[in-house]
């Protein structure tokens, strides 16, 4: 655990600096600051779009209002320290708007799982790819005067079977995720996000469905005139037997126009075998028109 979180401050500290000399820019006023980047997102365009911060653990499909052409590839790795094993984590995936309020993303993620010293491998999860993820996310309300938009998407993911028994089945099952957003924005730099809806898992070879829902709620501060951003993202999962809860402080840089970098630190709050974990996510945007 304490490499985890020598991790944590190490990046921390490297992101809250780049952030803050990003900000204090003296040949700017704060006024100008607020609008530069929010002018760039929603003007000159004939469709409306609000800029909203976007979660960066359980991330939009792509930006809310979503105009044709966008695109965006995201690497993702991370680390969960558990009592028996490290849990390991790597994703890559591709979102595009093929027309404006229509975004589109394919997913892969991947887990490993590394046992401590002294414990079987046979006793801990099994490694696997775990899943081919298809996803759409339709923006059906844009507001510039209340700095608000909702959205409907879902999510089909082709659940794989571990390493340990890989093709016997190859196709483990399918989760079926419909879910909502509404964002707002609170004057040019605080953000909210809601991001909810069912999870249903149908088990091919128990052929039984199981259902948990989930309730992600965001709080972020954008840094005025960049694309950085700090905040919280609290992330709950609950059926009627079990109730989890996860909290996700965060903070996002823009190194250039195109590339942005965001650390996800951990912070379980009741898992017994769960302790703290961190994630890193890259994204890069190509350019589009």
């Amino acid at each position: 655990m304490n490499r985890i979180v020598h991790c944590v401050v190490f990046v921390y500290l490297i992101v809250t600096n780049l952030a803050v000399a990003q900000f204090y820019d003296d040949s700017l006023t704060k006024a100008e600051r607020d609008s530069i980047y929010i002018s760039e997102t929603e003007s000159n365009y004939e469709k409306p779009k609000v800029l909203h911060a976007e979660p960066l653990y359980i991330d939009l499909i792509r930006d809310l209002g979503a105009r044709k052409g966008e695109r965006e590839w995201n690497i993702g790795m991370g680390m969960i320290d558990h009592d028996r094993y490290d849990a390991y984590e790597a994703l890559i995936e591709y979102e595009w708007a093929p027309i404006d309020r229509l975004g589109l993303e394919i997913e892969i993620p991947v887990q490993f799982y590394i046992p401590l010293e002294d414990v079987p491998i046979d006793s801990i999860p099994a490694s696997r790819i775990e899943s081919l993820k298809l996803a759409a996310q339709w923006s059906f309300f844009v507001s510039e005067k209340l700095k608000t938009t909702f959205a409907l998407g879902y999510i089909h993911e082709f659940e794989l079977t571990n390493f340990r028994s890989f093709g016997s089945p190859f196709l483990y099952g399918n989760l079926f995720n419909p879910f909502f957003i509404g964002a707002k924005r609170w004057g040019n730099n605080f953000h909210t996000l809601i991001y909810t809806g069912p999870r249903i898992f149908y088990s091919a070879r128990q052929e039984r469905l199981e259902t948990e829902y989930e309730m992600h709620t965001n709080f972020h501060y954008m840094i005025s005139g960049t694309r950085n951003f700090i905040g919280i993202e609290i992330n709950k999962y609950f059926n009627p037997d079990f109730f989890d809860i996860t909290l996700r402080p965060q903070m996002r840089v823009a190194f250039a126009d195109n590339l942005l970098i965001g650390i996800v630190p951990s912070i379980p709050i009741e898992r017994k075998s769960e302790r703290l974990g961190m994630f890193l996510r890259v994204i890069w945007e190509p350019k589009h028109h």
